[in-house]
């Protein structure tokens, strides 16, 4: 029951940190799974690809009825995300064998993501308001989209994790969309990918449903509040809280890696 108890809150505060931030949630989640729980790399990240689908869902929809998500004008990134999903799902199984070398990649990637969370919390800040930009479409380069949709699914494809690190900013600087335009596309976006992956990581054997229903009762809910807190709040100084939180829960994964090699 305590346990049960655990995976809700977990899965709560990832929602928020999903519609609040424009991200998965998986970075929350990952270490309850991998740590406190226990599961093992490949356990927890397709698990976690399937709580961080109903962030994304629960989060995307939101903004897509505030008005923050151009659905005609992201459809190549979804297309190019959706194939380049499937491609790096099957390059999981390889991976799945490998504890050390999962646990290595989310570490890496975890570094990143927080340190660029941090970067764009203190921009934020110096900005003052950058979320209170008005609401613009997005540039019209398929070019762009196509790179950016194939980025987007490397990585809940082959780590299981959220790609609000490469998508928010993508947005922001590649097609140069207004940062709650960013988010709202991120979430709606990923959602498809986090689908995809975990449809498949369920068919490979990789999700433990017993774990995954609480968390995704969570992650729903908590994908509300998240989304009604962007609309009403700068989120600068969360940004630079969890960035500087989870760059520990990196250096606990890589370390995690170099204790299995020995």
């Amino acid at each position: 029951m305590a346990e049960q108890a655990l995976l809700l809150i977990a899965g709560l505060i990832a929602g928020m940190a999903g519609g609040l931030l424009g991200i998965g949630g998986g970075i929350v989640l990952m270490p309850v799974l991998r740590f406190v729980i226990g599961l093992s790399s490949a356990y927890a990240a397709g698990t976690c690809v399937l709580a961080v689908f109903f962030t994304t869902l629960g989060g995307g929809f939101r903004h897509y009825r505030l008005g923050h998500v151009p659905i005609r004008s992201l459809i190549p990134v979804i297309v190019s995300g959706a194939l380049s999903t499937i491609i790096f799902s099957m390059l999981f199984l390889y991976l799945a064998q490998k504890d050390r070398w999962l646990d290595l990649g989310i570490g890496i990637v975890f570094v990143l993501v927080s340190m660029r969370m941090i970067s764009d919390g203190i921009r934020s800040r110096k900005a003052q308001n950058i979320y209170k930009e008005p609401a613009v479409g997005l540039e019209n380069s398929l070019s762009r989209k196509v790179i950016l949709g194939s980025l987007a699914g490397i990585l809940p494809g082959l780590l299981g994790i959220g790609t609000g690190a490469i998508l928010v900013p993508g947005f922001i600087y590649l097609l140069k969309a207004a940062t709650k335009i960013a988010i709202g596309s991120s979430l709606v976006c990923f959602a498809v990918n986090a689908l995809i992956s975990s449809l498949l990581k369920s068919t490979q054997g990789y999700v433990d449903f017993t774990v995954a229903i609480p968390v995704c009762i969570g992650t729903l809910a908590g994908s509300q509040i998240g989304t009604i807190i962007n609309h009403r709040t700068p989120s600068a100084a969360l940004r630079i809280l969890f960035g500087s939180v989870f760059t520990c829960v990196s250096i606990r994964f890589i370390l995690s890696a170099f204790e299995v090699m020995r």
